[in-house]
Formats: C-alpha cells, sequence, structure tokens
C-alpha cells in the first residue's frame, strides 16, 4: 500500500493504525519538513524519499520500491479509511484497475469547488475515452507489472487523471467501488484546501492528452 505524503505527521498515525492486516504500508515521504519519515517509521512503516516535488512523483516513487503483486494507493491524511482497501483488491478479479469513487462523510469532507471540478473531469472521461468512472480516484488498487507498462505519468496533481487516461488507452477494464471520503484529520488539503490548491490541480488535470 503505497501512501504519498507531504507534511501529514498528525495524520499518519490514525492512517497507520487503519492499515488492514497482511498489508504492507510504504509511505513516500515528499520533503516534508513536519517529521513525517520519523512518525511513519516509527508506526510501522517502510518510508521512501522522493525529492521531486509532486503528487504523481511520489506515488511513481512508490510503486518502483512496492514489491510485485497488487499495489494500493491512498492519501495520507485520514480522509480515507485503509480498511477499504481489501474491498477493491477483491474486485481487480474482474479488473485491471479498481477505483474508489469517495462518497462524502460528514461536513465539509469534500468542498463544492473540488466537487465540481471533479465531475468535470470524470465526464470528460465517460465522452472521451469510454471509461464508466464518476470519480477521479485518489484511492486505487491495480497490479504493480501493469502500472509499470504504462511508463511515467504525469508527475504532480495530474497524476490519477492520467492513469486513467493511459488505462483507456490501453484497453483496461476500469471500475469502481464506493469509498467513504471523510473531512481530513489534521491540517488543510493541498487541493480542495482553497480555490487556488484546486485551480492548481485542474490546471495539470487539463495538460493530460
Amino acid at each position: 500500500m503505497v501512501i504519498p505524503c507531504l507534511d501529514e505527521a498528525a495524520a499518519l498515525p490514525g492512517v497507520l493504525a487503519a492499515v488492514p492486516p497482511g498489508y504492507r504500508a510504504l509511505v513516500v515521504d515528499n520533503g516534508s519538513r513536519d517529521g513525517t519519515a520519523a512518525v511513519a517509521e516509527a508506526n510501522g512503516a517502510t518510508v521512501v524519499h522522493e525529492p521531486r516535488r509532486g503528487y504523481g512523483a511520489a506515488v511513481q516513487a512508490g510503486v518502483y520500491a512496492a514489491p510485485d503483486g497488487v499495489v494500493g494507493v491512498l492519501d495520507g491524511d485520514g480522509s480515507m479509511d485503509p480498511a477499504e482497501l481489501p474491498r477493491l483488491v477483491s474486485a481487480l478479479g474482474g479488473a485491471d484497475l479498481v477505483v474508489g469513487r469517495r462518497i462524502g462523510r460528514g461536513a465539509g469532507a469534500w468542498p463544492m469547488h473540488a466537487r465540481v471540478g471533479n465531475r468535470l473531469l470524470a465526464l470528460r472521461l465517460r465522452r472521451r475515452y469510454g471509461l464508466a468512472v464518476h470519480d477521479v480516484g485518489a484511492m486505487r488498487v491495480a497490479r504493480r507489472a501493469a502500472l509499470l507498462e504504462l511508463g511515467p505519468l504525469h508527475p504532480r496533481f495530474g497524476y490519477p487523471l492520467d492513469l486513467l487516461v493511459r488505462a483507456a488507452g490501453a484497453g483496461w477494464t476500469v471500475i469502481e467501488r464506493d469509498i467513504s471520503y471523510r473531512p481530513r484529520s489534521h491540517g488543510k488539503s493541498k487541493v480542495s484546501g482553497s480555490w487556488l490548491g484546486t485551480a492548481r490541480a485542474v490546471r495539470d488535470f487539463w495538460a493530460v492528452r
């Protein structure tokens, strides 16, 4: 299980405590200044350091470092429950990629501006690429070997969309499963926490072809 992180020291203990039995947590520290790496190690995770800033760069570093087999990815901010990963993994038998469709739980879990941007991008995926998805999911599972075959993907916020576009081009079967999406446990989101963060993410998304 790959967990890309930038300054998530406060949230990580709760996230790692919820990792299901039999799953290995691999935290990718993307240049944190709050002791994220030390907290991850203290809570039993393997740490990989990725100095190139960007969500996609961090995820890709985690995929490279992960053992062969199935790789799951989720955020380290406490907004998603690692205990839901096995349900996505079980669906992988009939698909090449399973993405989590976020269902907001609790006030402020998913601000309106972030939801609107996500819906527009999902609409583009359905119309242009024929993917039956409704979320550019931040929780996803796939086989490591297949992910590596797609080649390097967008190094910043555009990674989730680039993954889906490349998956469509490769003829993958992509399916969704509902997951709970809660307010992050600590701090402010780098994406949905502000209009500027969302705008930067959408800019990266629309750069994907």
